[in-house]
């Protein structure tokens, strides 16, 4: 693999550290501001909402310069905005800091999916992209627990601070490292937006809101379910999310290299293994050990779907990938905030802490079953080429021998 994939991974891993380790400073945060906490929440969907609307903004404003300076662009962006947050006098400034920084997210990840399919042969793309979106999953292992922990021992700034410089050091790389890709001759933004219009592409999509959603569904609640249902203490929370992460690693590798073998049988194997594992999880979170490996399983089989997915829309809207490429990302975080508002639907509703696992099992049955749908309906578009080769076949050899 290329070394502009580092530097691409690298990047990831700041906005991967950046996005959820606010989470566990959230009472820091909400203390220094003297807000409440629900109030500091919105610190965690105001970042969300930036990279579901900045993912096709961004990218549409990169139509114009090269790919390798439009990510360059996006890290400088990133940097600012956790540098604002680090340093905001007040609440509202460090609200705008994050939205800032989250501008940047979904367009890094689409276009840097796109270069690092670019970079490499073509039966190795969702390897190249799954070695970058390594970084995101890395940084759940490494960059937010350690975030945290800096950000609860000698101030959340400091861990902000941090993460700017991660942004540079990712920016330096891209500098050094990507090579100027040749920009694709005669796209246009009509180009970019035409790939909406296929029905594959839009599969994907939903697809992604879905089978990503029910990996949030569960996790979103992981702390109450952990130590009101499970029985852990509220310090073990942190491990078993190191759990989690080293789940999505492992996951998003054996996705990537699989998916260029065989990206639907995968996704099959996953969507469906994740469901059935949901499911499971409602018995399961009643017992220490057996919830710790179903959290592990969560995070392998959630993250497995990401490069197959990617590929997918990638292979789907050729020709014009990027923008599309850039709301895909948009759509992770689309089906982490749908997610998270069932699962809090249903234990609002009396169903208990357990029952947003319900949600996601049928979150990713539904997106199996869009699944099929897909492979069903790319079968049936393909038969009529088929058909006509074949009979061209046979009228050639019945012209021969007549």
């Amino acid at each position: 693999m290329p070394l502009a994939l580092l530097a691409l991974a690298i990047g990831a891993f700041g906005i991967g550290t950046t996005e959820f380790v606010i989470m566990g400073l959230l009472p820091e945060v909400a203390g220094d501001f003297g807000v409440s906490i629900p109030t500091a929440g919105f610190l965690v969907t105001g970042y969300a909402l930036g990279v579901m609307l900045g993912a096709p903004l961004m990218t549409v404003l990169g139509t114009k310069i090269s790919r390798k300076r439009m990510l360059m662009l996006l890290m400088g962006l990133f940097v600012v905005g956790n540098l604002l947050s680090a340093l905001a006098p007040s609440f509202a400034v460090m609200l705008i800091g994050r939205v800032v920084a989250s501008l940047a997210h979904g367009a890094f990840f689409g276009i840097g999916s796109v270069v690092a399919a670019d970079l490499v042969a073509p039966d190795k793309k969702a390897g190249a992209i799954a070695m970058m979106f390594t970084g995101l999953t890395v940084a759940n292992v490494v960059g937010v627990p350690l975030g945290t922990l800096v950000g609860q021992s000698v101030g959340w700034r400091v861990t902000f601070g941090l993460v700017a410089g991660l942004g540079v050091i990712g920016l330096v790389g891209i500098a050094k490292l990507v090579p100027e890709l040749p920009r694709p001759q005669g796209v246009r933004l009509r180009h970019e937006l035409a790939a909406f219009k296929n029905t594959q592409v839009l599969l994907a999509m939903a697809m992604t809101v879905l089978g990503f959603g029910g990996v949030f569904a569960a996790i979103t609640y992981i702390s109450p379910m952990m130590t009101h249902v499970a029985g852990f203490a509220d310090s073990s929370v942190t491990w078993l999310l190191v759990l989690f992460g080293l789940g999505m690693v492992a996951g998003n590798l054996v996705g990537g290299r699989f998916a260029d073998r065989a990206l639907m049988p995968l996704l099959y194997v996953s969507l469906g293994a994740l469901a059935l594992v949901l499911a499971l999880f409602t018995l399961t979170a009643h017992h220490k050990a057996a919830a710790a490996v179903t959290i592990t399983l969560i995070g392998a089989l959630g993250f497995a779907t990401v490069p197959p997915l990617q590929k997918r829309v990638l292979d789907q809207a050729h020709g014009a990938p990027t923008l599309a490429s850039a709301v895909n990302i948009g759509a992770f975080n689309l089906g982490n905030a749908l997610s998270a508002w069932l699962g809090g639907l249903v234990i609002g509703a009396g169903f208990g802490y357990t029952a947003p696992n319900w949600v996601g099992a049928a979150l990713a049955v539904a997106a199996l079953l869009l699944a099929f749908l897909s492979a069903g309906l790319e079968r049936r578009d393909n038969v009529p080429a088929t058909v006509v080769a074949d009979a061209s076949v046979a009228e050639r050899r019945a012209a021969v021998h007549g």
